[in-house]
């Protein structure tokens, strides 16, 4: 993400993310996402093994758009993994709106 200068919203989201874990099978699962900006996020709450670097697809209401994985740290608490994920210039923000 790196654009801290960019503004946040305290906003929680239940967004839908998809893509592929560490290793190679695809998943699909919810996710919340904090920390909003035009330009990334900070999903908690994954399940699945995920790589900086990967992309995934995260859906949130009816726009969907790729974002690649920055970092992922296991947080040892209720918000099982978290992963910081910047949006792939060319595609939309799916939040923008708010």
């Amino acid at each position: 993400m790196g654009h801290h200068s960019e503004p946040r919203k305290n906003e929680r989201l239940v967004v839908t993310i998809d893509g592929r874990d560490k290793s190679g099978h695809p998943f699909k699962q919810d996710a919340v996402a904090s920390r909003l900006s035009d330009s990334g996020a900070l999903l908690s709450g994954i399940t699945r093994q995920l790589r900086a670097g990967d992309l995934i697809w995260v859906e949130y209401g009816r726009k969907k758009s790729r974002f690649k994985v920055v970092w992922i740290r296991d947080s040892g608490s209720h918000d099982l993994i978290q992963a910081a994920i910047h949006r792939v210039q060319r595609e939309a923000c799916p939040w923008a709106t708010l």
